[in-house]
């Protein structure tokens, strides 16, 4: 018997991605759409969204959501790229499993992970609602840390080293190799690891609970509309969030465009 060949058009192959797209991000998109733009009685309305941009508790809300995520991704970003340079360039023969032990937390359940701080916070601080701001920016870090490592890890390991070595024969010292090589050629690392720490940061509310911040952030306003029933609300700042993540999307990519010229220079 001839063996059957079974071939497939790409139009095809691409079917399950396609219904895969509409049912979890077309359709819940357009659900969210429809109820950030109408009421509670289903008429079409901005009211939602005046009500948010005029009312000075949820724009605070909002500016600290940004001021945690920005203080956050700093933390992390000086944190994560010298240490990920030093495992990508040590020439460590074991360097990998010291990346998984950096890696490791994630593996493990996340209310499990933000408990076992919580405790080790309270021995070291006493009562944690004296430091809502600095144990929050210590949870969130502890958390999204490894989303920061991976990819200057990555950057830093195709970094090409006759590029450093043909600097360092031209005469250039070891900081200026790093300023105008190293550098910019992990900027798609940095880009990607801001953009995966900024992002979720801004609306994880449960470190925050769970670390005794009550201060609000768009999460919880979402989490505490939804609960509430007014899904009208809940979805104008998930629309919000949506137009904040897109409008950072456009930022890192050009900074993602101008380091491919550079490299196309070089």
């Amino acid at each position: 018997m001839k063996k059957l060949r079974l071939r497939f058009s790409r139009s095809q192959l691409c079917l399950p991605y396609a219904v895969f797209l509409i049912l979890f991000v077309i359709v819940p998109l357009i659900v969210i759409l429809y109820y950030a733009f109408t009421n509670g009685q289903g008429h079409f309305t901005f009211d939602n969204f005046k009500s948010f941009f005029t009312n000075a508790n949820t724009i605070g809300t909002l500016l600290y959501s940004l001021y945690l995520a920005a203080v956050t991704t700093i933390i992390c970003l000086l944190i994560a790229y010298p240490t990920a340079y030093l495992l990508a360039r040590s020439g460590f023969k074991k360097q990998y499993v010291l990346l998984m032990l950096f890696i490791a937390p994630m593996w493990i359940n996340f209310t499990l992970r933000i408990t076992a701080l919580k405790e080790v916070l309270s021995v070291l601080e006493g009562n944690l609602s004296d430091f809502p701001f600095l144990n929050s920016v210590i949870g969130l870090t502890y958390d999204f840390l490894p989303f920061m490592i991976l990819p200057l890890y990555t950057s830093f390991l195709k970094l090409d080293k006759s590029l450093l070595e043909a600097a360092s024969d031209l005469g250039a010292n070891k900081f200026f190799v790093f300023l105008q090589v190293t550098l910019p050629l992990s900027v798609p690392g940095i880009v990607s690891g801001v953009t995966m720490v900024l992002l979720p940061s801004m609306t994880n509310c449960v470190v925050l609970e769970m670390l005794y911040n009550k201060t609000y952030i768009p999460g919880s306003l979402i989490d505490s509309y939804f609960k509430a029933f007014d899904w009208n609300r809940g979805s104008m700042i998930s629309i919000v969030l949506l137009i904040i993540i897109f409008i950072v999307t456009l930022v890192t990519n050009r900074f993602s465009d101008k380091d491919g010229e550079r490299r196309t220079i070089l």
